[in-house]
Parts: C-alpha cells; structure tokens; sequence
C-alpha cells in the first residue's frame, strides 16, 4: 500500500461559498476601481466565467493588470491576510472544512489547488495549518512591485493537476501516494480525473458540471466518524 495520502482541495465554491478573486480585488484596490476596470471587460469576464478555458485565463490576467499592476506586494500580503481570513469567516462551507480536519485527524497531507492568487492561498494554508497550498502566481518586478501578469499559467483545468504533480514529486514520497480531490466546478474536471478518490463538492448534483464523481455530501453521510 502507499505510505502517504494526499488531499487536495479546490478553493473557491469548494471550501468556501462563491468566489473570492472579486471580493479580494475590491478588498485591495475598492469597488470604484474594480467597477472602472472590470467594465470594459464585461464580455470577456462573462465567456470566460461560462466557458472558462482561455477566454477566462485571459480576461482574469487583464482586469488583474488594470488593479494591481504597480501595488507593493509586501502591502497586498497583508491585507491579504485581513481579508482570507475575514472572508473564511464569513464564507466557509463548514461541511467541507470538517472533510478537510477529518484528513488532517488521519495524518494525511492537505493542499489547496486553487485559480485563485497564490498571494492568499498561501495565508490560507498557514491558517488551516495543512501542508501546503497551489494558486495563480503574480510576477512582481525587480521594486517589489505587482505587475499583475501571472507568473507561469493560471491555475486552472489541466495546470491544476501539473501543479499537484509537481508539488507530490517535491515531497519526495517514497510511493505514489493516494490522491483524494475535492472541486465544484469544469475547471476541477482534470483535478478529480487524476486523483484515486474524486469527489464532487459543488451544490449542483446532477445538473453541475462534476455530475460524473461521486457526490461529497453522500460520502460525508457514509463515512463514519472514526473511520
């Protein structure tokens, strides 16, 4: 059998209610701000949330540019700080978040695999106290200042699972170990493909997009406490 379990965890409709990009960006830059800059791109920002793939990578990397680009990143950290833990607060899906201790109770390695920026996906991981957290890096140039450019791919779809891999192979685990993954919407499709035990935490069952998985909620309710 292998000697590790890893648990990956998508963030936002997974974790947490919703999404977290808008709010984060209005917390750092204010609503006026990410009003004028999300306007002009309406249409974009609207394919790219029901199509997702490129027209969404694209459109999220634009408005980033518009509200970010130029914003110290030692400044963005810590309100970034303010603001996850303000809004896991608020909007923490507790059953999911029960799923998650119960993994870390039984030993297992916890990691978040978000599209969401890197910047809190980090503090978030420190918060729950798991073993690690994935997102959507932000370059910063050579002041220490955001540009609002990704660094490598937004992490979403197919990066999702290339960036677990190569966050599994870093832990240098002597076996393959055995992926658990939780995700809600199209963009966890590769995610829960490549893990032993894909489940879907959306709240959409046979109308969401992950109808295939198996559903979080009847696992919860199959799984005994102890176990």
């Amino acid at each position: 059998m292998p000697s590790h379990t890893v648990a990956a965890f998508d963030l936002d409709g997974t974790l947490t209610e919703g999404g977290s990009v808008f709010a984060w960006l209005r917390f750092i830059g204010g609503d006026a701000t990410v009003a004028r800059a999300a306007l002009p791109l309406l249409v974009p920002l609207t394919i790219g949330a029901v199509r997702s793939g490129h027209w969404a990578d694209s459109a999220k990397e634009r408005l980033f540019q518009a509200v970010l680009a130029g914003r110290d990143l030692a400044e963005v950290t810590r309100a970034s700080r303010d603001f996850i833990v303000e809004h896991l607060r608020d909007e923490g899906r507790h059953e999911v978040l029960a799923r998650l201790r119960w993994h870390l109770e039984h030993g297992h390695d916890v990691v978040i695999v978000s599209a969401s920026p890197q910047i809190y996906v980090d503090i978030l991981a420190e918060e729950l106290g798991i073993a690690g957290g994935l997102g959507t890096r932000l370059a910063v140039d050579d002041r220490g200042r955001l540009t609002g450019s990704y660094l490598g791919k937004n992490c979403r779809g197919t990066e999702k699972m290339r960036r677990l891999n190569e966050w599994i192979t870093a832990r240098g685990y002597d076996e393959e170990p055995v992926i658990y993954a939780y995700g809600n919407s199209r963009g966890d499709r590769r995610l829960l493909a490549g893990a032993t035990h894909p489940f879907d935490a959306g709240k959409m069952g046979r109308w969401g997009a992950l109808r295939a998985y198996p559903r979080l909620a009847e696992e919860i309710r199959a799984t005994p406490e102890d176990r």
